[in-house]
């Protein structure tokens, strides 16, 4: 038995790019415009030629010169519908479950979403590591990682828990948790980050991009599986939203549409090539609520019980209890970003920059 939501799809459902449609020189397969033939004579024999060299030789980006089958994205959507109805079978699961049934639909979908998981982890594996190994471990590393996944689906379910009261108690709009966890984009994007973020930290970090990059198209929130977000978490309306790879959100943070939580620079090695992975991306406390379009850069800390007004532009940490807006920032000129701020400050200051980079 598998769930693909109420109305089939649901709040978790996707597409998969269309491919494999041959065009031949002088023919398309719709018999063109009105059933009349298309022009013909379009010469392609050295232009197939071209981009055969292209690929082969002169441009080769194949994974370690590869011809591998990335991961099925419409898979990917189906394994993450049938955790999201295990995990909330009254919402996401078929109409007309029963307490004598639940546990049976809750087993038999978890059953068939982690084998199609399992087989979409060993088809991204090859593209999340430099090392050559045979197609039996990559095997073998995906079941273990899907195991440890689902053994890690009680503690994401009491997270979403948590971000979903959080939703209620923090929006006078909510009239309660079903119309939270069906229309809300914020915990729509906050599910896939749950789930993307513990594979990420099971090694199947390729995997957890599509996931995040799945969210990203439903809802327009982009998270990086690698951002670490603690419970009772809540991104109100949600559009814009970017949160970068090294972030870390302690508890009860809220955020409002269009906040970026980015890098300032990117560190580089003795060649100047970017160090992957290395911290530059913000720390927020606890108890921190960022209104819409501030934009935080760099591995700076906001203090916790900080209130960061709509639109202001921080690129340096703030103490615990710290209150910014924009109407009281001042540039104050200069290379260099000022002393943090005291608690509780009226006013914020800091220089105003035009280097920074809120890429993720």
């Amino acid at each position: 038995m598998t769930a693909k939501g109420r109305d089939g799809y649901g709040v978790f459902s996707g597409t998969e790019p269309v491919g494999g449609v041959a065009f031949h020189d002088g023919e398309r397969s719709d018999g063109g415009a009105g059933g009349s033939a298309p022009p013909s004579g379009w010469n392609l024999a050295p232009v197939v030629a071209a981009l055969k060299l292209s690929r082969d030789v002169q441009h080769n980006i194949r994974h370690r010169g590869l011809l591998r089958p990335p991961p099925s994205r419409e898979a990917i959507v189906s394994a993450l519908q049938g955790l999201a109805a295990a995990l909330f079978p009254a919402h996401y699961g078929p109409p007309g479950l029963a307490a004598e049934t639940i546990d049976y639909f809750v087993g038999a979908t978890l059953n068939d979403a982690l084998t199609t998981l399992a087989e979409q982890t060993r088809r991204s594996l090859p593209f999340s590591t430099r090392e050559a190994r045979s197609e039996a471990v990559f095997e073998r590393d995906a079941i273990d990682i899907v195991r440890a996944f689902a053994q890690q689906l009680p503690e994401i379910r009491a997270l979403l828990v948590s971000d979903i009261r959080a939703a209620y108690e923090n929006d006078p709009a909510a009239t309660g948790f079903a119309e939270i966890l069906l229309v809300y984009p914020g915990l729509t994007a906050v599910v896939h980050h749950r789930i993307a973020h513990a594979l990420y930290g099971l090694g199947a970090g390729f995997l957890a991009r599509l996931i995040s990059d799945i969210a990203h198209s439903r809802t327009g929130i982009d998270i990086h599986p690698g951002a670490a977000i603690g419970g009772s978490f809540f991104i109100d309306h949600g559009t814009g939203v970017v949160i970068g790879e090294t972030t870390i959100i302690g508890e009860r943070v809220r955020l409002y549409q269009a906040v970026t939580l980015g890098a300032r620079n990117f560190p580089t090695d003795a060649s100047g090539a970017i160090i992957k992975g290395a911290p530059r991306h913000p720390i927020i406390e606890d108890d921190v609520v960022i209104y819409s379009g501030a934009t935080v850069l760099g591995r700076i800390t906001i203090g916790r019980g900080s209130t960061i007004g709509g639109n202001v532009w921080l690129t340096h940490s703030v103490p615990p209890g710290s209150h910014l807006t924009q109407a009281q920032n001042r540039s104050v000129g200069g290379a260099g970003d000022p002393a943090p701020l005291s608690p509780a400050s009226n006013g914020a200051r800091h220089t105003s920059l035009s280097t920074g980079n809120p890429n993720d």
